[in-house]
């Protein structure tokens, strides 16, 4: 007897009353019975009707469509006709999955299928012959629900275990060293076949969703890396069971890639996430737990640093920077822009050494970092950032320094060596500041500040900037203060204004980005 035979014998309830006693089968022999929903622009249903479903389909598949919409609370497959219906907790959640599923066509092993509102306003499944669908769901729903392991039996086999989901949620912390997708993948794949990975930043952190093929691959990954770093003192992995049961890869590129589907297009520039599942995350934002940082990952150095060398960004301890030291910056104001105030933007993500405009084309400028990490660090997180009222482009240069003029050559003060400054924030191996880097965003974190400097004074300092202070806070010692300007760009102009500011007592205050709000 196929598994076709448990789902017999469903009942299903509906406005019309003659097909409300109407007994459905789905054992392929007695589908005559049940006519499906032919209607196609029904009237909003919380429950919806899925054609088309490719023949060896699970119904773990199915359910995943519906998850990021919201809660899916009932579940009838129709295997001999090739169709499920689903049933989600409320009508705006089934509303949300029609309208998206009409923009984008959903696709189940590489088929297209087919989602509209169901003329039924619920499902009505017998429990005992609906056995293995139930199981599923109900395994999937306490994965939902706890987000933690549940020991349990198991289904059966193309059923989900339920134990928990095969996606991880990554999150990265003190991440000096950019982690890219493919770094993820090659540790990750240590446990077991990795299917699919996504990376996003949210709460200006960078997280990732990473799907293995099975999810008692992910508890293993889960128990053996979470709270390890990557690399020494830093990129600290913490990892969490996502409640998402399968990952939409749309793009493959250096955001998301889907490793059963190398043909997927690169995007160029598109978001790669999904924003039903976008809206999944935002559900998603239990704090992990931050137990104390454990010893390294022992990453093979050999083999990390070839994936270092592949991503062509990652730093390793004892194998050089890879990657361009020099950054090309162009759509700079010419009127406004200095080597000092570049070097003092700049300087946030790394520890500037030499700064040209170029002579011919003074909206443009090249800038030596010290090792490629900062390089990459400064071009991921300014890229894109308003300085002066431009927005400002910044790519890696093919040039491998930046040349000085020659002795006695006065180029007009557009050639600067930072070599020596005092003002490097990352000199100190293991300095603080490594562990403070953050996006540009508009409240600052002060510090350096002397007792006599009252709130007053750095409201007034600040919004001679020229921009308008909203909110001010000083920490409990007065050293340390955070202060929010009204833009990105404003909070830009001040740091690049204020930063090493002698506020007397021979104290130079210090300004940096912040990850928090006032």
């Amino acid at each position: 007897r196929g598994s076709d035979e448990l789902l017999s014998g469903s009942v299903l309830s509906s406005p019309n009353s003659n097909m409300s006693s109407m007994v459905v089968t789905a054992n392929g022999n007695d589908n005559k019975k049940f006519k499906g929903d032919d209607k196609m622009d029904g009237a909003p249903s919380r429950v919806l009707h899925i054609r088309k479903l490719p023949g060896e389909v699970t119904e773990t598949e199915v359910i995943a469509l519906g998850l990021p919409f919201g809660k899916v609370t009932n579940i009838l497959m129709l295997k001999g006709k090739n169709q499920a219906f689903l049933e989600l907790a409320t009508e705006e959640a089934a509303i949300t999955m029609v309208n998206y599923y009409s923009a984008v066509t959903p696709h189940l092993r590489n088929q297209p299928i087919y989602i509209q509102y169901s003329n039924h306003k619920e499902l009505k499944t017998d429990n005992t012959l609906n056995q293995r669908a139930q199981a599923v769901l109900q395994a999937v729903t306490a994965v939902q629900a706890s987000n933690a392991p549940i020991s349990g039996t198991t289904v059966s086999e193309s059923a989900v275990t339920p134990a928990q989901s095969p996606v991880l949620r990554i999150i990265i912390d003190n991440m000096y060293y950019p982690v890219t997708l493919d770094v993820l993948h090659q540790i990750f794949s240590k446990f077991g076949a990795v299917l699919k990975i996504i990376t996003f930043t949210k709460n200006n952190q960078f997280q990732a969703l990473l799907q293995f093929g099975d999810p008692v691959n992910a508890q293993q990954a889960k128990q053996a890396l979470d709270g390890q770093n990557i690399y020494n003192a830093c990129c600290t992995l913490r990892i969490d069971f996502s409640k998402l049961v399968n990952l939409n890869v749309k793009y493959n590129n250096d955001k998301s890639r889907d490793y059963t589907r190398p043909d997927l297009p690169s995007g160029d520039g598109q978001p790669t996430l999904d924003p039903a599942i976008a809206a999944a995350f935002a559900k998603e934002t239990s704090l992990l737990a931050v137990p104390g940082a454990l010893s390294p990952l022992a990453i093979p150095n050999a083999a990390a640093a070839a994936a270092a060398a592949a991503a062509g960004r990652v730093g390793m301890p004892g194998v050089s920077a890879g990657g361009n030291t020099v950054l090309l910056v162009s759509n700079l104001n010419e009127e406004m822009v200095t080597p000092q105030s570049l070097f003092t933007l700049f300087g946030v993500y790394g520890d500037v050494q030499r700064v040209k405009i170029l002579y011919n084309k003074k909206d443009s400028a090249l800038i030596q970092m010290a090792d490629g990490n900062q390089s990459q660090l400064a071009m991921s997180h300014l890229n894109g950032q308003k300085m002066y009222g431009k927005i400002i482009r910044v790519t890696l240069s093919k040039h491998q320094t930046v040349q000085l003029p020659r002795e006695g050559l006065d180029d007009q003060g557009l050639t600067k060596d930072f070599g020596n400054s005092p003002l490097h924030r990352f000199k100190k191996p293991g300095s603080k500041n490594f562990q403070n880097i953050f996006p540009p965003s508009a409240t600052l974190h002060l510090s350096n500040i002397p007792p006599s400097v009252a709130e007053e004074d750095l409201r007034t300092l600040f919004a001679n900037t020229g921009g308008t202070v909203k909110a001010f806070k000083f920490f409990q010692d007065h050293k340390m203060a955070l202060l929010q300007m009204s833009t990105v760009e404003e909070a830009i102009q001040a740091l690049i204004d204020l930063h090493n500011y002698n506020l007397g007592e021979s104290h130079h205050l210090r300004v940096s980005f912040s990850k928090s709000t006032i």
